[in-house]
């Protein structure tokens, strides 16, 4: 891993690693992994209005929702949580491109100067080498990480399927809960080999199948609605203020699309990058692109099988490129990178599978989403007028529940006329 700083302080190893609490299973999954190489990974903590608060007191209000809110909780740490800034390392990835999201980091590493906290360090992957730099202690490290992003979307997913239409839905918060529980225990044992890891996870993969099963449903029809947008904005609930939830409330399912989707986007861009970069079709770097995209899909694959019986009509695409090139109309994936490509290649993939509507979730100014929101017309008269609607969050957001309504009264009305289903 790349450290900013802190080469002659403690090693990683003898400090506490804290992640940004991207999603709760998510985070917690991807710590664990960590975990079982020895370095004691946690998410940060969740957010709230002291959050918001420290997080506001350190920036200018031109920077992104999500880079306020990842501040103030790493800030919550640095003063709160009792340790020297020589013990604390903060893990937080970066990526080339004008999105502001490479500029996290270095702000990160400033504003820890600017507080006193100089020997906290700041770990910074980065999306361009498909986040390589967790592979150079050890392959092993990523691939475990990579199982606890697969695992927590897959039992989000399953959550998603259950919850809208169970008779307690806190009952289903509850398998989902102890399931993740469960993923993180099979997932930070130290010094076991990589198939019984998968062995152990996919044990608690099946448990959490039987017990989703056993939850009481109603039988209901809902409006079906995608969700696309900002990773951040569009996982962590306390930035969107519970839209999912919300969704659920006024009779939607939602399907949401996951955050393994922009790590199999990133080894597609690794590789294309490659290609004219090597001067011919293969080499051992691209060799060794395919052959991690290859153990991924195997690792998804074995995890997701106990839970196919839930993902009926919610299948997934079976390749990122299916999504690139659904977008190549709109923002074609050689000319343009990042989330919007995903955005308007995954709302038509949506549209193909019956989605009444689709909601992007972005924070506020974000150019992922303002450059969504310019082709999202053209998408929507192109695919039967199928509604779509951005929605902006920079912690002030009104009237939520009045534009959710909105969006799904269009939904109803599509869902009556539309031709794809």
């Amino acid at each position: 891993m790349r450290n900013d700083r802190a080469l002659a302080g403690p090693p990683l190893t003898e400090r506490f690693l804290y992640v940004p609490r991207m999603s709760f299973g998510a985070s917690r999954c991807f710590c664990a992994g960590l975990r079982a190489f020895g370095i004691d990974a946690r998410p940060l903590p969740a957010s709230d209005d002291r959050t918001v608060e420290l997080g506001g007191r350190f920036t200018s209000g031109e920077e992104c929702f999500p880079e306020r809110l990842t501040l103030g909780d790493s800030l919550k740490v640095v003063f709160d949580s009792g340790h020297p800034p020589e013990k604390l390392a903060f893990f937080m990835p970066t990526a080339p491109g004008p999105c502001r999201f490479g500029q996290y980091s270095p702000f990160l590493r400033r504003v820890l100067d600017e507080v006193g906290a100089e020997d906290a360090m700041v770990l910074s992957p980065s999306s361009g080498s498909g986040y390589d730099e967790l592979g150079q202690k050890s392959t092993e490290i990523q691939r475990a990480a990579w199982r606890g992003i697969v695992v927590a979307d897959l039992l989000r997913k399953a959550l998603l399927r259950i919850r809208p239409y169970a008779i307690d839905p806190d009952e289903a918060d509850a398998v989902y809960e102890e399931a993740i529980t469960a993923a993180c225990r099979a997932l930070e044992v130290p010094f076991r080999s990589a198939k019984e890891t998968l062995a152990r996870m996919r044990g608690a993969v099946e448990e959490a199948a039987e017990r989703f099963a056993a939850i009481r449903q109603r039988e209901e029809e809902r409006l079906l609605v995608g969700v696309v947008g900002e990773i951040f904005c569009r996982m962590n609930t306390f930035s969107n203020e519970e839209l999912i939830r919300r969704l659920e409330k006024q009779g939607a399912e939602a399907w949401i699309s996951d955050i393994s989707e922009w790590v199999y986007y990133t080894n597609l861009e690794q590789r294309r990058k490659w290609i004219p970069y090597a001067g011919q079709k293969w080499s051992k770097r691209m060799l060794a692109a395919y052959l991690k995209d290859m153990f991924q899909h195997r690792d998804e694959h074995r995890l997701a099988e106990p839970l196919h019986r839930f993902f009926a009509g919610r299948e997934e695409p079976k390749s990122i490129s299916v999504v690139t090139d659904l977008a190549e109309p709109y923002l074609p994936a050689e000319g343009v990178y990042g989330e919007m490509v995903l955005n308007a290649g995954k709302t038509v993939y949506l549209w193909s599978k019956g989605c009444d509507g689709i909601i992007d979730i972005s924070p506020f100014t974000c150019m992922n989403g303002i450059v969504s929101e310019a082709v999202y017309p053209k998408i929507s008269r192109d695919h039967d007028g199928i509604p779509i609607r951005i929605f902006y969050f920079d912690g002030t957001q009104s009237h939520l529940d009045r534009d959710l309504g909105i969006l799904l009264e269009l939904a109803r009305t599509y869902r009556k006329r539309k031709t794809q289903r």
